[in-house]
């Protein structure tokens, strides 16, 4: 949504430029494994770099719907996929004059609210805090009211409606306030008695963040993460598996690209340190 295609471009075509192969289509963890790549490739290092793609869900009735999806998903069909294109081999639903919901309140959620907006659709940010508790940046947020998106705070979503043919028509919501900090820091929203209501809805955008994929964790021997699903590693980003460097969102938890681009190069020095025998 935010980086311009032609210097996502021009940073791939110089990559190849320096003799990088890229491999596509290549899922670690299902097609190879790093200790496939490790002990029958020769690979000397490896570095993780997969961040943290897999959406977080609410676990509420009818998340399953038809019109129902991650921010991730939808993000990624549109911007990586044009699947708003008519004919897109996978083409997404029609948003013209269609209620969509946006559950969550970070920069993420302003993305999907704003792409769903330019492709048509009647759209709502629904968080459960308030205004001052967004955590999207405070431009991200005058940006997305700019485009027309209606902001839906002290809102928390229950479950998600139905027809018969398993399309999502409405969203059963509360209303909350504001009571005492939590261990974040921020005021924690209460429900508030007798407030449920219906939103109608034809297509619900879960923002609610990401963690770590388990794919790479769950297939690598004698790698150590942490109780959030963080890859741990030392300072020079190595893991507790020989060889095995990793940075980024990985490691951290969803962070910003700039600690991302800054772990690669942490690792990238702490690599060629040690295949140079330093």
């Amino acid at each position: 949504f935010r980086l311009p295609k032609k210097i996502v471009q021009k940073e791939v075509d110089g990559l190849k430029a320096l003799g990088v192969k890229i491999e596509t289509n290549m899922v670690i963890g299902k097609v190879l494994s790093i200790d496939e790549l490790m002990e029958e490739y020769g690979f000397e290092a490896v570095f993780i770099g997969s961040g943290a793609g897999l959406p977080m869900f609410m676990h509420i009735p009818g998340e399953n719907l038809r019109g129902v999806c991650s921010a991730n998903e939808f993000l990624t069909r549109i911007n990586l996929m044009k699947a708003y294109l008519p004919e897109s081999d996978t083409p997404i639903q029609d948003l013209k004059g269609k209620n969509v919901a946006v559950v969550g309140g970070g920069n993420v959620a302003m993305d999907a609210a704003r792409c769903a907006r330019r492709l048509g659709g009647e759209v709502s940010i629904v968080y459960r805090r308030g205004m001052e508790e967004l955590p999207a940046r405070a431009e991200e947020v005058e940006h997305a009211q700019e485009e027309g998106i209606v902001f839906r705070t002290l809102t928390n979503p229950t479950a998600i409606n139905g027809d018969a043919e398993g399309n999502a028509t409405s969203m059963t919501c509360i209303r909350m306030e504001l009571g005492e900090p939590d261990a974040s820091g921020r005021r924690r929203p209460v429900e508030v008695a007798g407030s449920e209501h219906e939103l109608p809805v034809d297509c619900v955008i879960m923002a609610l963040g990401t963690t770590p994929n388990p794919l790479i964790k769950s297939t690598t021997s004698g790698l150590e993460v942490n109780r959030k699903g963080g890859i741990v590693v030392t300072e020079d980003g190595l893991t507790s598996r020989a060889g095995v460097y990793a940075g980024g969102d990985a490691v951290t938890g969803a962070a910003t690209v700039i600690l991302a681009m800054g772990a690669g190069k942490t690792a990238a020095k702490g690599i060629d340190k040690a295949i140079m025998g330093e």
